[in-house]
């Protein structure tokens, strides 16, 4: 069996929610084959543990983006952040695919029962920070709520520079960040799909540009690497950038748009393919310290499912295109 064969087994061997991506985006198999892999999250492994896991009032674990009670208590104080709260748990589900009749009745509770820690404020009108609008306006389009604020939020809050920075409404930066542009193309991109409204369109292309012509690694300024974490490849990444979770994401607009891979990301791709292991995996960099409901990936250094599939479908992607 060719390394490529046993690679693919291997993903094939994985949750629902893993395995209907490979059958899509690697096997090139028939949409009534995928989909009804597909339709197996809402019920079986992951998806279905995390359904089981909503409160009666549209939650999950009683708040928004941080947990019912954290604040004050002795979490607070440990490393990194829970990950099982509303926000988090929705942005899983939407990416693994699970259908948004799964969650009938969702968007109202939330509606009715869920505020924001900054400032009490509803939950689909969004907050301040742009990596948690970039969240909800997805999950609302997928849910069907209302997010025509954040429509209006993301164009008018792009900086100078072209994207966007989680800290720039508190005053503390003028210049966009890697991290919190990505999450704002990703979360306008996802809403774009679902409701085909293309209002978002110009300003998702600015903050693109602004992450191509760094070629989505170095400084505009200097050429050096922006930082160590553009080549640290985790799943889940959370809000974290890295070319892996880059290049994933323009590989969407490729295929969404109709549009050829731009020849700047060629630096990133190759970061990527020197990244695959000899037997055709890739490795978990690391893991988000912080609370979660359950597992869903493997320890640091250990071969990856969620990664390979990411890697070999963007690796895919760029390959046949330069044919």
């Amino acid at each position: 069996m060719t390394t490529e064969r046993r690679v693919l087994a291997w993903l094939l061997d994985s949750d629902p929610a893993l395995r209907w991506q490979v059958e899509r985006d690697l096997l090139a198999a028939p949409e009534r084959q995928w989909q009804a892999t597909r339709a197996r999250v809402a019920t079986e492994g992951f998806g279905a543990r995390l359904l089981a896991m909503q409160d009666d009032d549209g939650q999950w674990a009683g708040g928004s983006y941080f947990p019912a009670g954290f604040f004050g208590s002795a979490e607070q104080d440990a490393p990194g952040q829970p990950w099982v709260a509303t926000t988090w748990s929705l942005k899983d589900l939407r990416e693994w695919g699970v259908e948004a009749s799964a969650l009938e009745g969702t968007a109202e509770k939330i509606a009715t029962n869920s505020r924001w820690d900054y400032d009490d404020l509803p939950y689909w009108g969004g907050e301040v920070d742009v990596c948690i609008n970039s969240f909800t306006v997805a999950t609302g389009a997928w849910l069907g709520a209302d997010v025509s604020r954040l429509v209006e939020w993301f164009p008018a809050h792009r900086l100078a520079d072209g994207g966007w920075n989680c800290e720039a409404e508190e005053g503390d930066s003028v210049r966009s960040s890697f991290h919190s542009t990505l999450n704002a193309v990703r979360g306008m991109l996802a809403y774009e799909q679902i409701t085909g409204d293309t209002s978002m369109r110009e300003a998702r292309h600015g903050g693109e540009e602004y992450l191509l012509v760094r070629r989505l690694m170095f400084r505009a300024t200097t050429g050096e690497k922006v930082g160590p974490f553009v080549t640290q490849f985790m799943y889940p990444n959370r809000w974290r950038f890295s070319t892996l979770a880059a290049l994933d994401h323009f590989r969407d607009v490729s295929l969404f748009e109709g549009t050829p891979p731009d020849p700047r990301l060629a630096d990133a791709v190759e970061t990527v393919r020197a990244a695959r292991q000899p037997d055709g995996t890739w490795l978990q960099g690391g893991r988000l310290a912080g609370r979660t409901w359950f597992d869903i990936d493997v320890d640091e250094g250990e071969p990856s499912r969620w990664l390979t599939l990411i890697g070999a479908r963007v690796l895919s992607w760029w390959d046949a295109a330069r044919v």
